[in-house]
Parts: C-alpha cells; structure tokens; sequence
C-alpha cells in the first residue's frame, strides 16, 4: 500500500474524548438506569472537552493538509449505548470534530471492533479494554485523569508525540534482564548484544506516523515525535541502530540515564506521552496527557 493510499486510524473512548466524570459518577453510585436517564435529559448539553481532546483536534487538523482530507480518521469506540451515546454524537457535533464512524457496545468492551476498523492505535479510560487491544496486538493505552487545574494549552500547532522505548516502542526483553539481575547486566547485554531490539506494541503506529512525516519537508512536517529513554551510553546504541534498520525517524531522542522525565516532556511540549511504568506516567501527567501502556514485566 502507498503512503497516499494509507490512512491513520486512532480509536478512541468517549471518556478520554469528553469530560464525562459526572456521568460517571452517577453510573458508579446510582447504577445504569440513572446513567440513561441523566445522559438523555442533558443530551442537548455539549461535553467539555477530556484528556485526549485536544490530541484529537490536532490530529484531525493533519487532513487540512492534504487535498483529500483522509489522510488520518478518528473512529468513536464507546462502551454507551446508541441512545446514551447521542449526548456523545451531539458533542462531537458542537466543537466541530470531523468524527463519522463509531460503535457503540452497550455495556460490553468494544476493543473487538478495533481490528475491524483498522484501528493503528486506541486510546481509552478503561485498563481492560486497552489491554484486551494490545493482545490483539493494537497500540493502546490507558488515558489518566488529571486535575483540571493541570490542564495547559500547548504553545504549538505542531502535532508532537513523545514515547518510552522499552516496552513501548520495543519489547521489553531487556527491561527483564534489568529487572531480573540489575543495572550492570542490563548495561553489559546491551553492550554486547548483536541483534537489534525486538518490536513493542507501539512500533505499527510510529511506523504509520512515520508515513505521513514522509509526505512532507522536515521543516514543514505537522507531526514532531520524541523518544525520552531512561537509557543512556552505551545502551543508546541499540535504539539507534534499531531505529535505523526499520527505517523510521524520531525527531528527538533523549536519553535521561534515570532522570526525572517531566520537564523533558514539558520542554518538549508533548501532546501526549507513552510509557509502560505508572511512576514516569504520575511524574509527567502534572504537566503533560499520559498513556499507561499496559505491557511488560514492569505490569506483571
């Protein structure tokens, strides 16, 4: 398939889309039937925007670049009803996000329909549905609340994306070693290792960024993407010959040597991050949306 004929897909929950902790709570303390019966009184009142809002909006934005306005697609994938998702359908609508495909499950996990659509990566509150998708071997991560005061505009138009290595873009074998026998072994491994790192759950979906960051001039490209590793030499090597041998570009690479990764996420301006360990996810999200990629020996 041609870059010009592939499309980016990005799956998403009502829950990271919308702000819908009120619903929420009504559904957690008052059960189901107060849920309907609150959604389809305040249907015709608009959703604030949620965690993944506004990673959505700019990556929307990428198809005003193109002359047919394809390239990328967001598909609703929603746990609702269709008659408690039309608050949902009716918020799209009012803040004007071009979103035309969704299913709504009723009650059940709707990562069985992520495969169907062609979905390259999905993005939702629940841990369950995530992981289920990463087994169907779906990039996927859980959205974590934040506090509303830590919500920040990013100061960019540009869409920029930032990832964890181990366990996200590649396996986490050598995060067992480290695990397992320690920093030193780990370091020596990847001193001495001759084969590149093995794929993680989130290379498909670099590799899909990628394509589009090819149809365009690096100076002009919409889509910015940073690596920020907890890695540092000698085992830098091997990310980068990793990175080289699939012929994928990352703009930025930081390798922290166990450093605090939040301002570097900050400084970056990240949109969202990626990391498969809960502690860079709760030092980051003060100032940055996070992903928890339920994946590896750090999830066990």
């Amino acid at each position: 398939m041609s870059n010009k004929k592939s499309k980016l897909i990005i799956g998403i929950s009502s829950r990271a889309l919308f702000n819908l902790d009120e619903s929420h709570e009504i559904y957690e303390k008052q059960g189901l039937k107060s849920y309907q019966d609150y959604q389809i009184e305040n249907e015709d009142n608009t959703l604030a925007p949620g965690e993944a809002f506004n990673l959505v909006e700019k990556i929307l934005k990428i198809n005003d670049l193109y002359e047919s306005s394809d390239r990328v697609e967001v598909i609703l994938l929603s746990r609702n009803t269709s008659d408690t998702g039309l608050r949902i359908r009716n918020s799209i609508e009012d803040h004007n996000l071009n979103i035309s495909r969704a299913a709504f499950c009723g009650g059940e996990s709707p990562h069985r329909y992520v495969k169907d659509f062609g979905v390259h990566l999905f993005l939702s509150s629940s841990i369950e549905d995530v992981k289920l998708a990463i087994e169907s071997n779906v990039a996927a991560a859980t959205i974590i609340p934040r506090s509303a005061e830590n919500h920040k505009e990013s100061k960019s138009d540009l869409l920029k994306i930032a990832f964890d290595g181990d366990a996200v873009i590649f396996s986490d074998d050598s995060e067992k070693i480290y695990h397992e026998k320690g920093l030193e072994a780990f370091i020596e491994n990847e001193a001495n290792a001759e084969t590149n790192l093995k794929e993680g759950p989130f290379k498909s979906f670099l590799v899909e960024l990628n394509k589009i960051q090819n149809d365009f001039e690096i100076n002009e490209c919409p889509i910015r993407t940073a690596l920020v590793t907890a890695r540092s030499a000698p085992s830098d090597k091997r990310v980068i010959k990793t990175l080289r041998e699939w012929g994928v570009r990352i703009d930025e690479s930081l390798f922290l040597g166990g450093m605090s990764k939040s301002q570097f996420l900050d400084s970056f301006d990240a949109d969202i991050f990626f990391d498969d360990q809960k502690k860079h996810i709760m030092g980051a999200i003060d100032n940055t949306t996070s992903g928890h990629v339920p994946y590896g020996i750090k999830n066990e």
